[in-house]
């Protein structure tokens, strides 16, 4: 899968600032449909706030996000209006198209497998609460169709045969791939991934590296991504934006920021400099 050239997402000199301090600053980005586009930099440098302002967990101190729906409707955060910032919340971007995971996998651990897809196909109900009070067909139309639904995604990821398990008795890396798949429920056009291969051998992944791609051709998804494994960054994203004290440093093709001295400075340190770097 390859963009469509249609834009998805436009930051624009979005910066963020927690008492005194600027943790992002004049952060700004485009994303077009169907694009694969790494968001990478050293520790502290802002990455995950920026997915928190992207996902509606924070908001902007100043900047401006717009994100072009299914239906090509955009969606403005951070215009300002009587010196207040418009706000929408993760569970309004989620309705429109945004999902993303987190660096530490936040599963309901004490829920089975099924009930943690079940939940987030719940924004997606139609019954409202006379129809479940008094077991109306549009419950139990809204009740087969999330068995449905949530029986295809586990087929699709192969962890259907484990849905009666408690989550937090799963494996790490297929904890992982449930949070995906978790995000994947609400149909989003765009999905943010923190640090999927955290706390992943070489060969989960390898099989990572796969799953990302498998998932963008099946769901027709644009990615951001954001990863310290630079072999995982280097192997599948065809945009790499870098991060540096809370400011953009290098923005383009994995080749060029490979080979970019502000990076290899920032990021891979100073030693790098000296080797023929490969990921």
């Amino acid at each position: 899968m390859s963009s469509t050239g249609e834009f998805l997402l436009q930051v624009s000199n979005l910066s963020i600032v927690f008492g005194g301090l600027r943790a992002v600053s004049d952060f700004s980005c485009e994303l077009f449909q169907g694009e694969l586009v790494g968001l990478i930099g050293p520790n502290g440098a802002g990455k995950t706030t920026v997915f928190n302002m992207l996902s509606g967990l924070y908001t902007p101190t100043s900047g401006e996000i717009v994100f072009w729906d299914r239906q090509r409707k955009a969606h403005v955060v951070g215009k300002e209006q009587h010196h207040q910032v418009r706000r929408l919340s993760p569970a309004q971007l989620n309705h429109i198209g945004v999902a993303r995971t987190f660096q530490n996998i936040r599963l309901f651990s004490n829920l089975t497998v099924e009930d943690n897809v079940r939940i987030a196909l719940h924004a997606g109900r139609t019954a409202g609460p006379l129809d479940v009070l008094f077991r109306l067909p549009r419950f139990y139309a809204d009740e087969t169709r999330m068995i449905t639904r949530t029986s295809e995604l586990l087929g699709l990821f192969k962890i259907d045969h484990k849905k009666h398990e408690l989550a937090r008795n799963l494996p790490y890396g297929e904890q992982r791939k449930l949070e995906i798949v978790r995000a994947l429920a609400a149909r989003p056009s765009l999905l943010l991934l923190d640090e999927p291969a955290a706390g992943m051998n070489p060969q989960e992944t390898g099989e990572l590296m796969q799953l990302i791609s498998f998932i963008r051709e099946e769901f027709h998804l644009t990615i951001l991504l954001i990863e310290h494994d630079m072999h995982l960054v280097m192997g599948i994203c065809e945009r790499i934006l870098v991060l540096d004290y809370g400011r953009i440093i290098a923005a383009g093709l994995p080749e060029a920021i490979r080979q970019d001295p502000a990076v290899v400075k920032a990021y891979l340190g100073e030693d790098a400099a000296a080797q023929d770097y490969r990921g």
